[in-house]
């Protein structure tokens, strides 16, 4: 996490911590797995969003000003207790999903 990102979580009452802090981790995952680069792009180098409520947003990197901006992060609805994200290199994009009944394909 950036210094930011910590402050943001550290000035949050004690309930909402722990979903900001899997809003972050999840945001942060879905970014560098776009990119293609995993855990070797340093989770310090780049800041999203991550207040419960907030919109997912990619804030800023270290390496380029502008590449914020061209990245879309979305929450994924799952569930209760749980918290998921995804990361695109575009703009101007919506995310449909759907439940499945698992009981209509044999499962």
């Amino acid at each position: 996490m950036g210094n930011k990102e910590v402050s943001c979580l550290n000035a949050m009452p004690k309930d909402l911590r722990p979903e900001a802090f899997f809003n972050c981790w999840t945001r942060k995952e879905a970014f560098i797995k776009a990119v293609g680069m995993g855990l070797s792009l340093p989770l310090d180098q780049f800041e999203v969003t991550l207040a419960p409520g907030e919109p997912a947003q990619l804030v800023r990197t270290a390496w380029d000003e502008d590449e914020a901006s061209r990245w879309s992060i979305k929450s994924i609805d799952v569930g209760e207790s749980y918290v998921a994200a995804i990361a695109v290199a575009a703009r101007n994009w919506f995310l449909e999903y759907r439940d499945v009944d698992n009981t209509l394909l044999g499962f």
